[in-house]
């Protein structure tokens, strides 16, 4: 072969390279975000190891519709902010659609910038507050029925070897980690699970008024949930900005129980294509 061939398709292989990042690139901007859950706050809706694709045309789109990455072992931090933050700071969104109370969303912290997942359950203006455990909208507190117990081994869970909280604790390892579980019905009807662990400080909060163009948000893990109930500059999320919001999850594609998606013994078949409520 000659020189010149060599060359040639070497440079091809490196266009269609190229290329391939590009398509992909605006793929995941546009249409749709890989997310793997990484904690336990959004149980038993979202499971560690459970693989989704966020719905990025749900809401229209903003700075933060731009990809972002995070891999500390490499140094690398590129944020949004970063790449579309020229888009940023008006709170608004292009080709923009309001949120509905009880949507599963993806949305990026209005501090750190890392990518965090919850339930929306306040809207603009809406008085929030938490007391003795049960969520006050508006000043009613929303309809809660028993739904049995939720269940799981108490061991490391994920690539973080998180362990789990239990209400029937302290439960040793291989243990049977158990915690009461509601069906919760919010004022628009959407019906979903939370799950209760312990009576503590997040189970009685001041009344929260959700701001113009903000959302509130909680995870159905509601005493293992770093959530708007506690203002970012405490370590919180505190109310989200419109602009934050990436999209909407509604189906979980894969999950896997261990601390790789290699490891097919650890393969959740049943939640394969689980649509979310």
């Amino acid at each position: 072969m000659a020189k010149d061939e060599k060359s040639g398709g070497f440079v091809e292989t490196v266009k269609t390279v190229v290329y391939a990042l590009l398509i992909a690139g605006v793929f995941r901007t546009l249409f749709f975000q890989p997310f793997w859950i990484p904690s336990g706050s959004m149980k038993d809706t979202l499971l560690i190891g459970d693989f989704l694709f966020v719905n990025k045309m749900s809401y229209g789109y903003s700075y933060a519709s731009c990809p972002s990455l995070y891999l500390p072992r490499f140094g690398i931090d590129i944020d949004a902010k970063d790449i579309c933050g020229w888009l940023g700071g008006d709170n608004e969104r292009l080709f923009g659609s309001d949120p509905e109370r009880g949507d599963i969303v993806v949305f990026r912290h209005p501090v750190t910038g890392r990518d965090f997942i919850k339930r929306l359950i306040g809207l603009p203006g809406d008085r929030i507050q938490v007391r003795n455990g049960l969520l006050y909208i508006n000043d009613e507190p929303v309809q809660i029925e028993r739904n049995g117990t939720f269940t799981e081994i108490a061991e490391p869970q994920g690539p973080q070897q998180l362990r789990p909280r239990c209400e029937n604790g302290p439960v040793g390892t291989g243990g049977v980690c158990e915690k009461s579980r509601w069906t919760e019905t919010l004022p628009n009807g959407v019906s979903h699970d939370v799950l209760n662990i312990a009576m503590q400080g997040s189970d009685n909060t001041r009344v929260y008024t959700v701001p113009a163009g903000h959302y509130f948000m909680m995870g159905d893990n509601r005493d293992n949930s770093s959530d708007s109930r506690v203002p970012n500059a405490a370590g919180g999320v505190g109310f989200v900005p419109f602009e934050n919001l990436i999209g909407k999850a509604n189906r979980v594609m894969f999950s896997s129980s261990g601390r790789s998606m290699l490891f097919f013994w650890t393969w959740r078949a049943d939640r394969f294509f689980h649509k979310l409520k």
